[in-house]
């Protein structure tokens, strides 16, 4: 016998109080048996329709063939028998006014390929997982601990099929292959991908939205998403997507006026319209609407193994007025242009994510100081995971542009970030956003010829790396990629073919692998315990000096980077400590494309004061170039051996206590034995000497 699947009473109060966080199981389309005949079960939520017909593919789009039954809380549902996976279909329903809509099924767990509009059954079940290990290790970890280097990812253009085919877009099976490959020598350990869930528009990069809970097709169906999400999870990668709560597209499939009313945006365009961006805003007063974002999340989790979310546009779900003039929005009860329901929605969802799966991962894509949004929801904060650093990323970039002369004038650019550190749990983003729309792309961004190009871009990202805050990096940054990126195109990878963009490969890739090895620069990222600037003032020269520490003060590094083409001789950085320095990374290291230095592999510390530290290194820091020293923190140092030796002495002190105690024993053992022997018959030679032999023995037993 199958598995019937039907909506029960239960079903339909729970998800009227927004609390079914497993909605996506009974709405949509799901194999089902009853009556011992196998087909599909159809459910959609359209309360206001006067009628609701499924058709498609197996019924020859008939429009009569297959009329819905109505519950009382206005979600029609209807078992179709010998309805199998792949077939296409749609809901036609009838307004109250008469008119017909043709819609995609909110729901649908996969889609008809664009320009097509239809949804399309499948069968999830049908993929077996095999990454048990790398699940039930990452629910064990503090995220706020671990190296999160992020490479974030458009899989249509991230690198295009030699088929000749107008896409040329690789399968979920075939990039899972190049990408995982691509992830480990380069050292990231997680990727976020953009644009999963089904749009229809290439152009939107995914953010206008039409199937929320289907992967598009534009790369196959969902198991092959699900082998995709199973090889990255093999090879110790985790996966975050951009999900899109905040709008969605007016397309007429979609969900807009849904059934001839607005039941997933409000009725009132000054609250259910983006006027800039011609998109529809979810309407989170109404818990139906919450409820489908919510298990859209779980969804992801439960079905997919996601590890992540980066939630897309969170400021403008949090401010009523954002990117509206006046009478374009509606205050909230008290008068604020505070979204209240976006606040309680952010910690419902934050809430029910991390109680349920605390090793995942959500991240607020907010450009203003809106406060605590990464704070702990008994606090009152929002319960995100992290942060996107947007201010850090505008400044940095803003920072890189600048002719070398006036960067003197801007120094506080790079410094500000720090002073804010505190306030949240932060990513650096470099994201696509920097890349697009005539801002150039990174290398294009830097100042001078093409080495000194080449040469600021490994100082910036040098800075970045040993700033505090997880990192990201979107794809061709990290070899210098020459053009924007755009969506219709791969990106050059026969850049690699030349000298300084594969320097530029390598010197990110030696980034990475010294980020995930030392915990300095990622353990305590959130507070001053790991970070301490030697020099944020040297404004005149163009240089910062900081130190990244590690809780137990065993490798701790200095940073010193130099943003001018001036080369400054016998420079002189304070440093804490006597003893050896060990020159770790070099970005004016000639394999990288640099010009190459003299500095030693190892520098010890000189006496006298320097930057208000009591010792100082002293080298020629190369036009802009990053140093990165290794040290450690003698104080730590010994501290860390008398424990070990009050440790060693706890132990010894201990054996010799057992050692008395069994000494004692063994005494005890004796006089015992001696009071049996003097009790025997005396008379008895042979008998008084065999006894004898066996209290020696007995009494030699137990005093080993």
């Amino acid at each position: 016998m199958g598995n019937k699947v039907f909506i029960s009473e239960a079903d339909e109060y729970l998800f009227g109080n927004g609390t079914h966080y497993e909605i996506y199981e009974k709405l949509g389309a799901h194999p089902s048996e009853e009556n011992g005949k196998k087909g599909m079960f159809f459910a959609v939520w359209a309360p206001n329709a006067e009628s609701v017909h499924v058709i498609g593919s197996f019924n020859g789009w008939n429009e009569d063939a297959h009329e819905m039954e109505r519950l009382k809380t206005g979600i029609w549902q209807l078992f179709i028998p010998g309805v199998g996976v792949g077939e296409l279909y749609k809901y036609m329903i009838t307004t109250k006014s008469g008119d017909k809509l043709y819609k995609a099924d909110p729901y649908a767990n996969f889609s008809e390929l664009r320009p097509g509009t239809a949804s399309r059954t499948t069968d999830l079940s049908a993929f077996k997982w095999s990454d048990d290990k790398w699940t039930s290790e990452i629910s064990q970890k503090d995220l706020n601990k671990q190296p999160i280097a992020i490479y974030e990812c458009h899989i249509g253009s991230w690198m295009k099929h030699p088929d000749g085919t107008e896409d040329g877009f690789y399968t979920y099976r075939q990039f899972a292959d190049r990408i995982v490959e691509y992830l480990k020598e380069m050292n990231y350990n997680y990727i976020e991908l953009m644009g999963i869930a089904e749009h229809p528009f290439d152009g939107s990069w995914g953010y206008q939205v039409t199937g929320y809970y289907a992967p598009t097709a534009r790369y196959g169906e969902p198991v092959d998403f699900m082998y995709l999400v199973n090889l990255l999870h093999r090879n110790n990668i985790g996966v975050i997507l951009d999900w899109v709560p905040a709008h969605f597209c007016p397309d007429a499939h979609g969900l807009a006026c849904f059934d001839g009313q607005c039941i997933y945006e409000d009725p009132d365009p000054r609250k259910g319209e983006h006027p800039d961006w011609g998109t529809k805003i979810f309407n989170l007063e109404k818990n139906e609407v919450k409820n489908f974002l919510i298990a859209n999340a779980l969804y992801w989790i439960r079905k997919f193994h996601i590890d992540g979310i980066r939630v897309d546009a969170v400021a403008s779900m949090l401010y009523l007025d954002y990117g509206k003039k006046d009478g374009q929005w509606v205050p909230n009860k008290y008068g604020g242009n505070e979204n209240l329901a976006a606040i309680e929605f952010f910690k419902h969802m934050n809430s029910v994510i991390h109680g349920t799966y605390p090793g995942f991962m959500t991240v607020a894509e907010e450009s203003t100081a809106w406060p605590k949004i990464t704070g702990k929801l008994e606090d009152d904060g929002l319960g995100f995971s992290f942060k996107w650093n947007m201010g850090w990323m505008h400044d940095f970039c803003e920072y890189m542009k600048l002719d070398p002369y006036f960067r003197k004038g801007a120094h506080n650019m790079m410094t500000f970030a720090m002073s804010y550190n505190e306030a949240e749990n932060y990513i650096l983003p470099l994201s696509h956003d920097e890349v697009v729309h005539l801002k150039c792309s990174m290398l294009e961004k830097m100042p001078g010829y093409e080495t000194d190009k080449f040469a600021n871009l490994r100082a910036g990202y040098t800075f970045m790396f040993g700033h505090s805050g997880k990192k990201l990096l979107f794809m061709g940054q990290d070899f210098g990629q020459n053009r924007e990126w755009s969506e219709k195109r791969e990106l050059d990878w026969g850049l690699l073919a030349e000298p300084l963009h594969r320097g530029m490969k390598d010197y990110v890739a030696e980034l990475l692998k010294l980020y995930n090895k030392y915990p300095a620069l990622y353990e305590i990222d959130n507070n001053w315990g790991g970070f301490e600037w030697i020099n944020a003032d040297d404004s005149d020269r163009s240089t910062y000096s900081f130190i990244r520490k590690a809780s137990n003060g065993k490798d701790n590094l200095l940073f010193v980077i130099n943003f001018t083409p001036m080369e400054w001789k016998d420079f002189k950085v304070g440093v804490p400590f006597a003893g050896n320095y060990t020159h770790l990374l070099d970005s004016a290291d000639t394999r990288f494309g640099g010009m190459g230095t003299g500095i030693p592999d190892k520098i010890k510390a000189q006496p006298g004061l320097c930057d208000y530290k009591d010792y100082s290194l002293t080298f020629d820091l190369p036009p802009y170039a990053a140093e990165v020293f290794l040290f450690q923190d003698p104080s730590k140092k010994e501290s860390m051996v008398r424990t070990e030796r009050t440790k060693r002495t706890l132990r010894s002190e201990s054996r010799s206590k057992e050692d008395d105690t069994k000494d004692s024993d063994a005494k005890d053992s004796d006089k015992k034995s001696s009071k049996k022997e003097s009790s025997k018959d005396s008379a008895k030679e042979s008998s008084k000497e065999s006894t004898k032999k066996a209290s020696t023995k007995k009494a030699s037993k137990t005093s080993k």
